[in-house]
């Protein structure tokens, strides 16, 4: 709903020039308010506006006359934002309560979905069931309005008609929608089947008989529309970005996305056409005929082999990391695609969280092995995008705790010194190790608090010195830097970095990641260095704000490694291949 509340505004001030003046006042008086939460703006521009405009004597006489004015609001489940629409509702039924008497009135139409209906079961809500008022007679004037302007178009059904008679047959059209009971969203969906102008393989004559045995959840219609394409190149990957992506693609830019030519992703679509809306122009957006195509793909146990796997946002959000990395790569500083840029950032962060929802840890390493056999052309670099991945879930999210640090921590230097070691183009192994978070992921702060615990056997502490030796090498062999003489003391406990993620880059000596990384592996092998194979070792990671007596310093958190109180006690290890005998 992020432009929501702008176009609402618009319209007021079209239909009402009155309330225009108070819009203008307001944006001008607030200049961070386009910005703000949807809710602000709303009240600032069309719930003030519009009970100010109001005043006026011609809009009183109007009210008197004619009665309130009237905002329709179609198909409000529509929305995926569910915190915001509910946010909408509450703000919207405050207003009312605190205003009885302002001369304006939503009506909002919307499936029943919880979040919507729960919050408008209110004495100041007038709830219908539009079953009721469907008939079949209108389901009857729409079907035939819309065959007979096909009739004026088609010229395949203007021969049929020529050497046949009318079409199609008024039994053949009665049993059509007797079939298709009260719903426009299903009348809407099989006409568009029975005359698609790209379904080659047979007529609309031939089609209309076979309508008549689709279920009217479109469940049957869904899929054998979408069987059309199934076996064309990127049909999986085009379904599926259309499917999880948070806002509506123009063809163009899911092609970007996806690292694919425009042409692959419209051989995909240009079969679809009875169920996607496809533009005419290359910047309009691609979008569902209706949001219950998206409800069919994402349950498993209606789409069956068209099921689109929540896993995927780990895709989309590597492809959105892909498109900043090339940019930064190619582009200057002052380049306007800078802007896109924190776009793609945005957007990559906002998919790694609905995968985080998602997936278990197991589920998540497999899934992270995956993106390595991802086609080069479409994916590049998938190590170099687990390492960011797994270190920023460690260090910055709040809100998905890894429930196991030490693999993690294990897995994340594994994919540094796999994507150093990678063979990278010229171009992109001389500068991303070098650049700041900021320009390749984030610009966050660092989380404090208690991370997690550390508990690492022999084994995981063996794996961790090795690939840190790995990145060693990587670094001195094609980067000529050796950071092997910066080493750490295993007996200092605590280490101070910038608070602000962004600022961090891979291999500064002082503040790098590689160097945070190469201190936690010390600690890990000197815990280990006196203990038995079968053996844990147990530490605590924190992260504290470090105290500046200088308001204008760099802010600076401080990052400690504590044992557990009982550290003197070593836990038996128990090695998974003892666990499966």
């Amino acid at each position: 709903m992020a432009k929501f509340a702008t176009t609402l505004a618009c319209q007021l001030a079209a239909a009402i020039p009155e309330a225009a003046p108070f819009i203008e006042k307001a944006v001008k008086a607030e200049p961070g308010l386009l910005g703000s939460s949807l809710v602000a703006q709303l009240r600032r521009l069309v719930y003030e506006p519009f009970k100010a405009a109001a005043k006026r004597f011609r809009l009183l006489t109007t009210f008197f006359l004619k009665g309130p004015f009237l905002v329709v609001i179609d198909g409000l489940d529509e929305c995926e934002d569910r915190i915001e629409v509910e946010a909408f509702i509450d703000d919207m039924l405050d207003f009312f309560r605190k205003n009885p008497l302002v001369p304006l009135r939503f009506l909002i139409t919307s499936r029943v979905e919880q979040h919507i209906q729960g919050r408008l079961e209110n004495d100041q809500v007038r709830l219908e069931n539009l079953v009721n008022y469907c008939s079949r007679d209108d389901i009857d004037t729409f079907m035939c309005a819309c065959f007979e302007a096909e009739k004026l178009r088609s010229p395949v059904i203007k021969a049929y008609i020529r050497n046949h008679g009318d079409w199609p047959a008024k039994k053949d059209k009665d049993q059509l929608v007797d079939h298709i009971g009260g719903s426009f969203i299903f009348a809407s969906a099989l006409f568009k089947y029975i005359v698609d102008p790209t379904n080659n393989s047979s007529t609309p004559m031939d089609r209309l008989p076979h309508t008549l045995n689709m279920n009217p959840g479109l469940d049957t219609l869904y899929a054998k529309t979408l069987s059309r394409s199934q076996n064309l190149p990127y049909f999986s990957n085009v379904i599926s970005a259309l499917t999880l992506i948070f806002e509506p693609l123009p063809i163009v830019r899911i092609a970007e996305l996806l690292g694919i030519d425009t042409f692959e992703v419209v051989r995909v679509l240009v079969n679809l056409q009875a169920i996607i809306h496809i533009p005419g122009t290359d910047d309009l957006p691609v979008t569902m005929c209706h949001t219950s195509l998206r409800d069919f793909l994402t349950t498993q146990s209606r789409s069956g082999c068209f099921f689109v796997s929540p896993s995927y946002h780990l895709e989309l959000c590597c492809y959105y990391l892909a498109l900043n990395l090339k940019h930064l790569l190619g582009q200057t500083p002052l380049s306007p695609m800078g802007i896109r840029s924190t776009e793609w950032r945005t957007r990559s962060s906002w998919h790694w969280k609905e995968f985080l929802e998602v997936i278990s840890e197991p589920e998540l390493h497999v899934e992270l092995d995956r993106l390595s056999y991802l086609p080069s052309q479409t994916l590049p670099y998938p190590h170099l995008f687990s390492f960011l991945l797994l270190f920023l879930w460690i260090f910055q999210d709040s809100e998905h705790r890894p429930p196991n640090i030490s693999l993690i921590l294990t897995k994340c230097i594994e994919s540094l010194a796999l994507g150093l070691e990678g063979d990278h183009a010229p171009e992109l192994k001389m500068k991303w190790p070098r650049r700041q978070f900021y320009e390749l992921m984030t610009s966050g702060t660092v989380k404090t608090g208690f991370v997690g615990s550390l508990v690492i056997h022999q084994e995981q502490a063996l794996a961790m010195q090795r690939n840190v030796q790995r990145v060693e090498a990587a670094i001195k062999t094609k980067y000529s830097e050796d950071l092997s003489e910066f080493s750490w003391d295993p007996n200092v406990d605590e280490i101070c970095m910038f608070s602000r993620l962004g600022g961090w880059t891979i291999m500064d000596a002082f503040m790098g990641v590689y160097q945070l990384l190469k201190w936690v592996t010390a600690h890990a092998e000197a815990g280990m260095k006196f203990a038995g194979p079968y053996t844990t070792h147990a530490l605590n990671l924190h992260v504290t704000p470090r105290p500046s007596p200088d308001a204008y310093a760099v802010p600076r958190v401080i990052i400690s490694l504590q044992p557990y109180a009982q550290a003197s006690v070593m836990v038996p290890y128990i090695p998974l291949v003892d666990l499966v005998q």
